[in-house]
C-alpha cells in the first residue's frame, strides 16, 4: 500500500522536552497505533504533524506531498480528534454543525446528522451537558463528515466505558476498509490497539524505540521468565530487553518458539502490548 502519511526526522523542542527525530509511516488501509507513557510525546507528534507547534527540523508528507501549516486543501482531507472537544460549552450540536459547514469546503450535513442519529445524540443539546463519550462521538462526526482520507486521533477512547469504546473502534475499522484511508491512533490503552491496529510505534521519552506489525509483536514475541543464572546463559541475539524483578528476570525475546525449542523447560509467555511496553520502557534494552 502507498503511504498516506510519512513522518521523517520530525524534531521539536520546547519546555525542556525533545521530540527526537521521529520517523513513522502509515500505509493506506491501515491503522497505526502510537503508544507510550504519559509525556512520551504522542500528542506533541500529532500537533507537530499538523504544524500546530514549530518543528525544529523534519518533513511530513501527506499522500507523497509535503504538508505545510497553511495547506488548506490538504488539511481538508485530514480529520482530527483530540482528547478534548475544544468547543464553547454553550453551543448546541446544531450550531456546531452549522459552524463546520462554513469551515469545510466538502462538509456533508446529511452525514453528520446521520451519525448523530446513529449515536443517539440530541442535536438540540448544548455541548456542556454532553457526557465525555457523547462529546467524543460529536468530535468524531465532525472529523468524518468532511470525508477525510487520514484520521489523526489523540487519545479518543481515554476515560470512556467499554461499550462506547467498542462502538468507536468499529467506526475506525469501517473507515480503513477504503484502502486509500489511514489512521494514526495515539493512545495508552493498549487493549484497543490489540483489537484494531496493523502497526505499533512505541514512543518513549520523545524517541521511537520500535515500529512493528502488531501481529509480529503478539504472535512471535515472547516473555521468558527465568532466574539470573538462566538469563546469563542466553545468547545476546535472542534478547530484546529485560526487566529484573525481586526473584526473577522477565526477558523479551523476538522469537518465542525458537527460544522455547532451545530451552524446552523454560516458561515463555505470550505477551500483551502492555507487557512489551513495560519491559521496553522500564527495563534495560540491548543497545
Amino acid at each position: 500500500m502507498k503511504p498516506v502519511l510519512e513522518v521523517k526526522n520530525l524534531t521539536c523542542q520546547y519546555d525542556r522536552f525533545l521530540l527526537d527525530h521521529v520517523n513513522l509511516t502509515v500505509p493506506g488501509g491501515t491503522i497505526c497505533g502510537l503508544v507510550g507513557e504519559n509525556g512520551a510525546g504522542k500528542s506533541t507528534t500529532i500537533r507537530a504533524i499538523l504544524n500546530l507547534i514549530r518543528r525544529e527540523c523534519g518533513e511530513v508528507l501527506f499522500c507523497g506531498a509535503p504538508l505545510y501549516g497553511d495547506d488548506r486543501e490538504a488539511k481538508e482531507k485530514i480529520g482530527v480528534v483530540f482528547d478534548s472537544l475544544f468547543l464553547h460549552g454553550e453551543m448546541t450540536v446544531i450550531q456546531v454543525e452549522k459552524m463546520c459547514g462554513k469551515i469545510y469546503a466538502h462538509w456533508d450535513s446529511a452525514d453528520f446528522y446521520q451519525r448523530m442519529e446513529q449515536f443517539q445524540i440530541d442535536t438540540r443539546k448544548k455541548i456542556k451537558v454532553l457526557s465525555r463519550g457523547m462529546k467524543m462521538k460529536v468530535s468524531l462526526a465532525m472529523a468524518l463528515s468532511h470525508h477525510p482520507q487520514l484520521l489523526l486521533l489523540d487519545e479518543p477512547t481515554g476515560g470512556l466505558d467499554p461499550m462506547v469504546r467498542d462502538d468507536l473502534l468499529d467506526l475506525f475499522l469501517d473507515f480503513v476498509q477504503d484502502a486509500s484511508h489511514a489512521i494514526l491512533f495515539s493512545t495508552h490503552i493498549t487493549t484497543d490497539l490489540e483489537k484494531i491496529s496493523d502497526y505499533i510505534t512505541f514512543l518513549h521519552s520523545g524517541k521511537i524505540l520500535f515500529t512493528q506489525p502488531k501481529d509480529t509483536l503478539l504472535e512471535q514475541y515472547g516473555i521468558l521468565r527465568c532466574g539470573e543464572s538462566a538469563f546469563s546463559a542466553l545468547k545476546s541475539d535472542q534478547v530484546l530487553a529485560w526487566r529484573r524483578k525481586e526473584y526473577a528476570v522477565d526477558v523479551l525475546v523476538s522469537d518465542r518458539e525458537a527460544v522455547q525449542r532451545q530451552y524446552p523447560d523454560a516458561v515463555i509467555d505470550v505477551p500483551t502490548l502492555e507487557e512489551i511496553m513495560l519491559i521496553y520502557g522500564k527495563g534495560e534494552r540491548v543497545s
